[in-house]
């Protein structure tokens, strides 16, 4: 039986809008968990009632003459803003939106020495009001605010978000924060891009919002159709019909305007999926990648303008090399909001589809707890087998055994030469901020991917821990990872903890290697030193090992 009527069969659009836990679960203890992450499902329709609040927090900071807003938030907290101003983007006069989502000190430094204090404001975001990523860097932005400002007049500057009675609401009460808005306690992180989470920040900064707002609330109906007329069902089945057949490598190519989406789907697909042994990998690309190349296990989504010939181009040659495409076309930047809500329910039935429940994470708590191990030193960290010239290899897991290496190609041979066309995807996992070490990176694993035929992804950590890290650690056993970190010498402290922002970078890299580790998948971790000249060598070597195995 094909997936689309599996989903008329079983009535799933109709019990997903009821927010019917059944669908997902026989397990009575497990209803009320999911039946509590149900509440994304009408969010368009109510969407346009939090405007006002929204536009009234960007007029009374506007009047006080802030320029730049600072989002403070991972996963689900920051990536739908992330999306949201880069596609649709502000007035020029309005302030301009920095999307804080990273533990690195190489980011975080040159940005407070851009920003003023007299003219930044900032919004606090988390679900649980416990991530540890933003409460450290609110530690460190409230202590250099407070200097420059006082301790009154700096806690206008900060806006919470999140859920109602947590702990950061109670800290938004102590530090005497601006205010906090309350988040749906029913939605999810990853199915959040509609609420107070998505909203607020852009809004802040003065993207209008009310356009996407409409088509989402289009979309939000069309998805409630029987499931031979509904975008997301459409969508669902052909996820799922596909990985079925071996096909659990979505690959996903975007006009360049619409790029920073991928980011979005990744995280939805990936940690709702990725569980139990099964998932569908998202894998992010640019159009470099033949499409020719493709193996039997991919299948590609384009979202694209209509006027995008190369996309469309990219499209055409994969389905004549045989691969399972599907293609949107948006005719503006607003459909935005129709492809927010197309794929959260679209994910959600492939969850019910797939047999896993879509709306949890188990697998993302190990590595936070991984993170604090290292910090706290309780927890051994494989040790470097040997020095290259200052960089310093660690094979673990499925690879601990690997005599040490003569040099940086032979480090690369074990994970790289053993990965299996049409089966298994290599990871780069990335501690690096964005700049041209990064981009030369991108570089080598397109042609590393061309070349071996498998998908190769470059995620930047910490960001990845909250978005492919549960399906790197929970879906199938096909990935192999390189971790890359450089031993920067850059650093700031944060006040009232026992460790800098540059030893919980470290911790959260060190930490994912255990974990990942513990699955004993195939890792291998290159410490790089503190040199862009390090990493462009890492990539060239990446290049020439594809080269060389083409």
């Amino acid at each position: 039986m094909d997936a689309l009527t599996r989903l008329t069969e079983s009535g799933a659009i109709a019990r997903l809008v009821e927010r019917d836990p059944t669908l997902f679960t026989d397990d009575v203890d497990l209803r009320q968990p999911i039946m509590q992450r149900l509440g994304w499902t009408d969010l368009a329709e109510k969407a346009s009632a939090r405007l006002p609040l929204v536009a009234n927090l960007a007029s009374q900071l506007a009047e006080e003459g802030v320029t730049d807003v600072v989002l403070l938030g991972m996963g689900g907290s920051s990536l739908a803003p992330l999306v949201i101003d880069a596609v649709l983007g502000s007035p020029a006069d309005s302030p301009a939106l920095h999307v804080l989502d990273t533990t690195s000190p190489d980011v975080l430094v040159p940005l407070m020495e851009r920003l003023s204090p007299a003219t930044a404001a900032f919004v606090l975001a988390s679900k649980s009001g416990s991530t540890i990523e933003p409460l450290s860097l609110y530690a460190i932005l409230r202590g250099w605010m407070d200097d420059a400002l006082g301790r009154v007049a700096a806690g206008k500057r900060f806006v919470v978000v999140t859920d109602p009675g947590s702990p950061l609401e109670r800290l938004r009460q102590k530090d005497v924060m601006r205010i906090a808005v309350s988040a749906p306690a029913n939605v999810g992180g990853r199915f959040s891009a509609l609420s107070v989470f998505g909203l607020t920040p852009t809004g802040i900064a003065g993207v209008d919002l009310a356009p996407m707002i409409e088509d989402a609330a289009r979309m939000e109906q069309a998805c409630r159709h029987p499931a031979e007329d509904n975008p997301a069902a459409a969508l669902a089945a052909w996820m799922a019909d596909n990985h079925a057949a071996g096909r659990d490598k979505l690959t996903f190519v975007a006009s360049p305007r619409y790029a920073t989406f991928g980011l979005w789907v990744e995280q939805l697909v990936a940690e709702s999926t990725g569980k139990q042994g099964v998932g569908i990998l998202p894998v992010l690309e640019d159009g470099r990648v033949p499409a020719s190349t493709y193996g039997a296990d991919r299948t590609l989504l384009v979202l694209r303008e209509p006027s995008d010939a190369a996309c469309a181009s990219h499209a055409d040659a994969a389905r004549a090399a045989g691969v399972p495409v599907m293609e949107h076309v948006l005719d503006g930047p607003a459909g935005l909001g129709g492809e927010f809500v197309r794929w959260e329910y679209a994910v959600a039935l492939t969850g019910f589809l797939l047999g896993v429940n879509p709306f949890d994470e188990p697998n993302v708590a190990e590595a936070k707890e991984a993170t604090t191990g290292v910090l706290e030193q309780t927890l051994p960290i494989p040790a470097a087998c040997c020095d290259l010239g200052g960089v310093w290899p660690t094979f673990a897991g499925a690879l601990e055994d690997t005599a040490p290496p003569r040099d940086l190609a032979g480090a690369l041979h074990p994970l790289l030469g053993g990965l299996a066309a049409g089966r298994d995807y290599l990871a780069l996992l990335v501690y690096l901020p964005e700049g041209p070490a990064l981009d030369a990176l991108r570089a080598a694993s397109a042609d590393a991917s061309t070349a071996l035929g498998v998908p190769v992804c470059v995620e930047t950590g910490p960001r990845y821990l909250h978005s492919t890290g549960q399906l790197h650690k929970g879906g199938p056993a096909t990935g192999s990872f390189l971790i890359v970190t450089v031993r920067s010498r850059t650093d700031i402290a944060i006040p009232e903890r026992g460790f800098s922002l540059g030893q919980l970078y470290r911790a959260q890299a060190e930490g994912d290697l255990v974990t990942l580790a513990s699955r004993r998948r195939p890792v291998l971790r290159l410490d790089l030193p503190d040199s862009g000249e390090a990493v462009e060598l890492l990539a060239r070597e990446i290049a020439s090992f594809s080269r060389q195995r083409a």
